[in-house]
Formats: C-alpha cells, sequence, structure tokens
C-alpha cells in the first residue's frame, strides 16, 4: 500500500485511521460499488464532492453515497444563491485529485467543506484515502474538524 498524501496529512496530526483496499472497476466508478467491495454499509461511505458558487467559489460537500446532494439545501448552507457541481475535467486542476479518488483531505487549496450531518451518527466512516482502490475508516468528528467542516442536511 501507497501512503497517499491523505493519510500523511493524517500520520502529522496524530488522527487515527484505517485503510481499505478495494478493486477498481473502470466502468463502475460508483460509491455503491465502492461500499460493497469495502463491505460497509452504503450510509457511512462518504463521496466527496466539488461544486462552484456563484459568489463563494469552490466548496467541497462529503455526502453519503446513497444519496444526492441537494443543491438548493447546499446553496442555504452556503449562503450562496446558487451552486452547482464542477466539471469533472476541472477537478484535477483545483483539488489535485481524479474523479474518483477525492478525498476532503490534502486538497491543493483549503476550501470551504461541509459534511452531511448523518456522519456523526456512525463512530466510524469511510472517504477516498485520495487515489482509486483505497478508503480511509476514520472517525467524522476528527475528520470534520481537521477539514474544518461543517456538518448540516445536505441531502434529498
Amino acid at each position: 500500500m501507497i501512503k497517499t498524501n491523505a493519510m500523511r496529512l493524517l500520520d502529522q496530526v496524530k488522527i487515527e485511521y484505517q485503510t481499505i483496499e478495494y478493486q477498481v472497476d473502470e466502468d463502475n466508478l460508483a460509491g455503491e460499488h465502492v461500499a460493497s467491495q469495502i463491505g460497509v454499509p452504503l450510509e457511512q461511505v462518504f463521496k466527496t464532492l466539488v461544486a462552484k458558487g456563484e459568489k463563494k467559489g469552490i466548496m467541497v460537500f462529503c455526502i453519503p453515497v446513497n444519496t444526492e446532494l441537494n443543491l438548493k439545501k447546499a446553496a442555504t448552507v452556503t449562503g450562496d444563491k446558487k451552486i452547482e457541481l464542477v466539471h469533472v475535467k476541472d477537478l484535477l486542476g483545483l483539488t489535485g485529485y481524479i474523479r474518483g479518488g477525492c478525498s476532503p483531505i490534502g486538497m491543493k487549496k483549503k476550501y470551504p467543506t461541509y459534511m452531511d450531518e448523518t456522519a456523526i451518527l456512525f463512530d466510524t466512516i469511510a472517504v477516498s484515502a485520495g487515489v482509486r482502490g483505497c478508503q480511509l475508516i476514520l472517525n467524522p468528528e476528527d475528520l470534520a474538524d481537521y477539514v474544518g467542516a461543517s456538518l448540516c442536511d445536505l441531502t434529498n
């Protein structure tokens, strides 16, 4: 297992985590597939979405893989009138990560981050380790504190 930037950053601040590797299916990068591969319930596996608001610019949202980001709720919590997801082709340049391997930890810049409030219902959640094929299992409150995430209602 390679050490990703996200893992190194967590090691530096002594946040405990585990890693689970899985087989990447290039034709199916869906979070549901990842959850089934790592044996973690869908509601405990969080995907990282990057969006752009007309006023606030780039923002990061972490939501369970079995849900959709509600753009109206997201705009309300961010104080923006309208937000939209960034194009996949822009993801690497903005975050340093590719689709299917986007972690809320260790992006190129520190963007405002919002995590679905359901995260705190669990002792641990899974998020991308920063590469396709590896997930980090960690305490959601540790994650929220580290990335400065606001916990809010973000999904349909």
